[in-house]
């Protein structure tokens, strides 16, 4: 619950969403108070949890919402606890949390799931919908809309017409496919058409670039690179430079003086990026509650730098959706539950170093 998670958490109560569970064990800090609004109610909340802190703010925005304050940890909740919900956003925690969350959201039946997070001048979205529905309505052209796929993620599933005021009115449901965050925020490249132009990869942010190491570097040294620490340097600017290359971005738009600002950016809020984040998700999740309008898909970045937020649809090859799962299905007919629990762990992308979730 720090200042995206405030954002985020004031639009969808002033919404007027029915519940609204916010779940943080950490305590607050002097820190917390420069850009989290909801911490004014309290005349000295430092040391006190922060969801606590927090929730008697959110809930005088709209007191017909239900507002509950969890002061449990994450890695202490059971995949049941995350299934109980109808949507679960994780914002500014690290990749590990993210994987275990994520993959709690895509056991059966399954729920939409947001990770976001800032960086000083930079931030991200991602969403992970499985497989999501929605309903466009337009007026009916000169040819009627096909069933028929548009794109490796969407597909137009229906197609329906009605009249209304002397006009015909065409009713189109399309569906869109997601993965996962571990397979989205490392295996995944650009899609096909970036690839083919370099005047478009030359426009892709170099931030996707620094997330991307970022997440890396907090999985394999568990913290955030030190400005002080040359090694820290050192090492973030080779995976920077790694996971630039891999996406197939030209080299020359990985600038050092990008680096040491992003760098400079790492474990920073800044108030008004945080509201431009925090009500771009929101408004998807307002969209994606009502099946109206097109959602993300799947991974916003905002370059502070250019103050831009660019949506690249980042997937692996293979299979998207609850195909995803399918693989899994089918060992499960000839191995054990252990070698069962395995398989659908990698295919989600939990990381066997990752205490195992509890499957209720």
């Amino acid at each position: 619950m720090k200042a995206l998670g405030n954002e985020i958490a004031k639009n969808l109560v002033l919404a007027g969403i029915h519940s609204l569970t916010i779940l943080d064990d950490a305590l607050v800090a002097e820190e917390d108070l420069g850009a989290q609004f909801f911490l004014s109610e309290h005349a000295n909340p430092i040391g006190e949890n922060r969801a606590q802190a927090a929730s008697a703010g959110v809930q005088k925005l709209n007191p017909r919402v239900n507002v509950v304050a969890d002061p449990g940890s994450v890695k202490d909740k059971g995949a049941s606890y995350f299934q109980s919900f109808d949507i679960v956003i994780a914002t500014d925690l690290d990749p590990d949390s993210l994987n275990i969350i994520n993959t709690a959201t895509r056991m059966p039946p399954g729920k939409p799931f947001y990770a976001a997070g800032c960086a000083g001048m930079f931030g991200f979205l991602f969403s992970d919908l499985i497989e999501h529905e929605f309903v466009l309505q337009r007026d009916l052209g000169l040819a009627k809309t096909q069933i028929k796929p548009e794109t490796r993620t969407r597909s137009v599933v229906g197609v329906q017409t009605r009249k209304e005021g002397g006009k015909t009115i065409e009713v189109v449901t399309k569906r869109e496919l997601y993965s996962t965050w571990y397979l989205a925020s490392d295996a995944a490249s650009l899609p096909a058409e970036y690839l083919k132009r370099r005047a478009r990869l030359r426009a892709v942010t170099p931030a996707l670039s620094c997330f991307r190491a970022l997440w890396e570097f907090q999985t394999v040294f568990g913290r955030a690179p030190q400005l002080t620490s040359r090694d820290d340097i050192a090492s973030f600017t080779r995976l920077a430079t790694s996971k630039h290359a891999a996406l197939g971005l030209p080299s020359e738009t990985l600038k050092s003086e990008f680096l040491r600002i992003f760098l400079q950016n790492v474990g920073g809020e800044i108030a008004p990026v945080a509201a431009i984040l925090g009500g771009q998700l929101a408004q998807d999740v307002i969209n994606v509650l009502g099946r109206s309008q097109q959602p993300i898909q799947n991974m916003v970045i905002f370059d502070g730098e250019t103050f831009q937020a660019e949506m690249y649809a980042l997937h692996p090859e293979g299979a998207l959706g609850r195909d995803l799962l399918k693989m899994a299905d089918e060992v499960a007919v000839i191995t054990n539950g252990a070698a069962v629990v395995a398989t659908e762990a990698s295919l989600l992308g939990l990381n066997p170093g990752i205490a195992p979730i509890e499957l209720d």
